[in-house]
Formats: C-alpha cells, structure tokens, sequence
C-alpha cells in the first residue's frame, strides 16, 4: 500500500518536472525574442511548479519514512535508494525506472536553465553596451594638474612676493 502511493507521488512529481520543462522551453523563445511581459509570466507558472514540487517532495518524504518503518528502518530524510534497496522485488524494478526517469529529467531541466541563465546574461550585457553608447561621457569641467606636474612643496609658492 505505501509502496503504491509512494509511486504515484513520484509519478506526480514527474509530471510537475516535465511541465517545468516544457515551461523553460517556452522561456528560451521568450528570451530570446526579448518578450519581458511573457517572461514574468512565465516565472510566476514556475514559481507554482516549483511550490507544487516542494509539496510532493515533502510527501514523498513522508511516505517513504513510513515505508521504511514498516519495514524496521527509522531514518529522519529517507532516500529514494533507501526505498529502493528495502523495497519487495516487485516493486524494486518500477522504483528504479521512476528514479531513472526523474535523473533524467532533472539533469535535461538543469541543462535548460543554465542556457536560459546564459541567454539573460547576454542580454543584459547587450542592454548594457547599448547604455553605455548612448549616455554622453562626462567631460571634466574642472582644470586638473596635467600627470607629469607633481604639487611643490608646502610652503613654497609659485609667486615670489618678495619681489
């Protein structure tokens, strides 16, 4: 029983991963066409996403400590390859495909979004170079010694009032 509903946790929690997915796909097009509109959008479906993945994870933990401890195991964070390694034959083989699919997936997500992180980076840089072009430089309105003239000495003056 806790085996079942600990595997379609995990099913959910798949589910939730592939939509963020799809969402930072979608995200890449809006970044690259420069959509800021769409793109904070976007953001608020994956801040949900990821509340929604939090949630299950904290089931998912709950659950699997309650399978380990029917099965004699007390632990405080227990692990999928806990569940994995005290699970009955039968069901060892579709926790090891869920775990397969969720590295998977999380490894094609993380990939994703560091594109997007470098696709903003580059972005920024551009708006920053253009910033930069447009803005007048400062001129110094104030003389300044030239570099070669160094201040003389205190106390000595550059008129000589004796005369």
């Amino acid at each position: 029983m806790q085996a079942e509903q600990l595997l379609s946790t995990l099913e959910k929690i798949y589910t939730l991963h592939r939509s963020l997915y799809d969402l930072s796909l979608e995200k890449t097009d809006f970044i690259k066409k420069g959509d800021t509109e769409a793109l904070n959008d976007f953001i608020k479906k994956e801040q949900n996403h990821i509340s929604a993945i939090n949630t299950l994870e904290m089931q998912r933990q709950k659950l699997a400590a309650e399978f380990l401890l029917q099965k004699g195991i007390h632990t405080e964070s227990p692990s999928l390859a806990q569940v994995i390694e005290h699970a009955d034959e039968a069901v060892q083989k579709e926790f090891k495909e869920k775990k397969k699919e969720l590295l998977e997936l999380t490894v094609k997500l993380k990939n994703q979004n560091e594109l997007n992180q470098k696709l903003v980076y580059q972005s920024l840089q551009f708006v920053n170079m253009n910033l930069s072009m447009l803005q007048p430089q400062s001129e110094q309105t104030n003389y300044s010694r030239p570099a070669g003239n160094k201040r003389q000495a205190a106390g000595k003056s550059m008129f000589d009032s004796k005369a």
